[in-house]
């Protein structure tokens, strides 16, 4: 909590939370006295409508989320839209964010990143969707619930391939925090041998697919590219892969690229 957050919520008239239960904790910690309504995803447009008709009448009105920064895949854009479209003025005020923690130290590039929120929590949705963003070369970060955690790792490992890059923050900032690298498979392996691992707020960031192609062995692509000379892509792909033990579809890949120079 940064002071000007403090003070914003001792100043205004109500605090809108996605959850009054938890956020009455924060509250009383930091002895701020304020009434509360509930603002989620589920609230009616009643809800928001007064609000409005609350922030119109010249009220100050807080959002709030349960943890870090308001709207990053939490309920409010909906809210915010409307009071915009009404000419009522809304400001942010900057405090935590996993995202943005989860990258710091996550040692990926962060030149440009691609966030996507909370990947589909069916199988056959959460494939089709890694699918879609194999070849996507920014840094992906998503956050992930704890029970799916194990599952879309082991999904990561059949669509992006087990060598790419890989990094898991848990609970950030709280008691129980921790950091996972590696390899998906290797991050993978670690979730799976430690349950507290499938515990908590979990951040995930992966590596591009030009990073993941960097993780090819030179002996590898030098594999791939004599026997280019003498067989089809797929069967000298498929080859290499048997030899070195690295992953087919990736060295399909990188064949292409060797194809066109």
């Amino acid at each position: 909590m940064v002071p000007r957050a403090i003070a914003t919520l001792n100043e205004v008239s109500v605090i809108a939370c996605e959850d009054t239960r938890h956020s009455k904790k924060l509250l009383d910690h930091f002895n701020i006295d304020k009434p509360c309504v509930a603002y989620h995803d589920h609230t009616d447009k009643r809800s928001s409508g007064n609000l409005i008709k609350r922030l119109a009448a010249g009220d100050d009105v807080a959002l709030i989320s349960d943890a870090g920064t308001p709207l990053i895949s939490d309920p409010g854009y909906r809210l915010v839209a409307e009071a915009r479209s009404q000419g009522i003025s809304v400001i942010p005020i900057p405090g935590a964010s996993a995202v943005i923690a989860a990258l710091s130290v996550a040692g990926l590039p962060t030149d440009k990143f691609k966030f996507i929120g909370f990947l589909p929590a069916k199988n056959s949705q959460r494939l089709s969707a890694l699918k879609d963003l194999k070849t996507t070369t920014e840094t992906l970060v998503c956050y992930e619930a704890p029970h799916r955690i194990t599952d879309t790792l082991v999904d990561m490992v059949a669509v992006l391939g087990p060598e790419r890059p890989a990094f898991m923050a848990r609970e950030i900032t709280k008691t129980f925090e921790t950091y996972l690298h590696g390899t998906v498979a290797e991050v993978l392996d670690q979730v799976q041998a430690d349950s507290n691992q499938q515990r908590g707020e979990i951040v995930l960031a992966i590596g591009g697919y030009e990073d993941a192609m960097d993780t090819v062995s030179v002996d590898a692509e030098k594999i791939l590219s004599l026997l280019l000379k003498e067989l089809p892509l797929a069967k000298a792909a498929s080859v290499t892969a048997k030899i070195t033990g690295g992953d087919k579809k990736q060295l399909y890949q990188i064949g292409l690229s060797l194809q066109d120079k």
